[in-house]
Formats: structure tokens, sequence, C-alpha cells
């Protein structure tokens, strides 16, 4: 196994956090990173090695979308940006509540026009029940976690469903923009094929 190249720097790591620069400016940090990253679109799917390609072929069917793209580098060889437009955020089962947080950062940093969240067929969370987990759990590890996350986001029982009520959990979170687009996609592992399964552009509210 390779080991990681050790940073030579031992006063800490305050050097490397924006906020604690000399003359540190929020607004035109923030402004630098919008202009250096040209985020559109923030696509949601499952950690199964299965569905690793996601976000590729997506930068195929969506028009205008380059991903992984190549990063840039400013005259002194430092790494400032990037040219992709979609960023992936991976979850099990590709579940939209997990990815909340993520989309509002992604938002305030560089700006979002699309989410699109991708279930899979044959998904190890089909695998199970919301209640089947909890009571496993709680039987395994002598925890209740029946009060710890939204039920209806543990399982997927039916593939529209899920997606619906992403989506709808996605449109109603004040974390998100309104001018978003949000879309449902479900990925047919064993035939590669992308099928839109909800659309709900900004333009329909």
């Amino acid at each position: 196994m390779a080991s990681l190249k050790e940073s030579k720097t031992t006063d800490g790591f305050e050097e490397f956090v924006y906020s604690k620069s000399p003359g540190y400016d929020e607004l035109t940090v923030r402004a630098a990173f919008r202009h250096a990253v040209p985020l559109k679109t923030i696509v949601i799917y499952c950690y199964d090695p299965r569905a690793a390609e996601v976000p590729f072929a997506l930068a195929k069917i969506l028009p205008g979308e380059v991903y992984p793209g190549e990063v840039v580098y400013d005259k002194a060889g430092k790494k400032v940006g990037g040219t992709a437009t979609i960023f992936p955020v991976v979850v099990a089962g590709g579940r939209a509540i997990d990815a909340l947080r993520s989309i509002t950062i992604g938002q305030h940093l560089f700006g979002v026009s699309n989410i699109v969240v991708v279930h899979h067929t044959n998904c190890g969370t089909s695998s199970f029940t919301a209640q089947g987990l909890i009571d496993a759990f709680k039987a395994e590890e002598g925890r209740d976690i029946s009060g710890v996350y939204e039920q209806e986001s543990l399982a997927i029982r039916n593939r529209r469903e899920t997606l619906e009520h992403d989506v709808k959990l996605l449109r109603s979170s004040p974390g998100i923009p309104e001018g978003t687009n949000i879309y449902g996609y479900l990925f047919n592992i064993d035939t590669d094929e992308y099928t839109l399964v909800v659309s709900d552009p900004a333009g329909n509210r």
C-alpha cells in the first residue's frame, strides 16, 4: 500500500482554512469559489460499486454537462479550480435526505441549477424494511434509532414511490433554492438504461 505524503507543516492546520487567512473577506472568497467552479448539477446516487458510472453517464445524457472534467492550475502550478459541472453526492441507496447539507453548501459556494436523484435496480436498500432495520439495530446494538432518521428514507419499498418521496423532500426543504430543477431517475444496472421517473422543474412551481 502506498504511503501518504506527509505535510511539512508543524504549526497546526489553520493555515489551510480560508476563514483564518489574513485579510479574509467572506464575500470575496465566495465570489472566487463560484468563479473557479462551474457547478450546475448535483447528482445523488448510491455507493454501490455497480452504480459508480452514474455521473459519467449523466454527463452524456444531460445537455451541457461535464464530468469528470479537468483540474485548473494557476501560473504557480497550484490547483485553483475545475471544469466539471456535475458534483456527485454518494450515499446509501441514493436517498436525498443524506444530501441536503451538501446541496445547501454547494449552492452557497458555487450555485446549483439542477438536482438529480438516481435510484438503481437491485439496490441493497430494497433488501430490508425500515422497521426491520430498526428492530435489528435494537437487538444487535441495543439502541433505538426509530427517532433518529425519517423512516420513509431508510429503505426502498417501491422505486417510483421513493423517487417521488425524495424529489418532494428536496423541494420542501428550506435549504434548497426555489429556482432549482429537480429530477428523479431510475438506473437499471443490468441494461445501463436511465429512465426519468419524476420531473419537477422550477418553472412548474
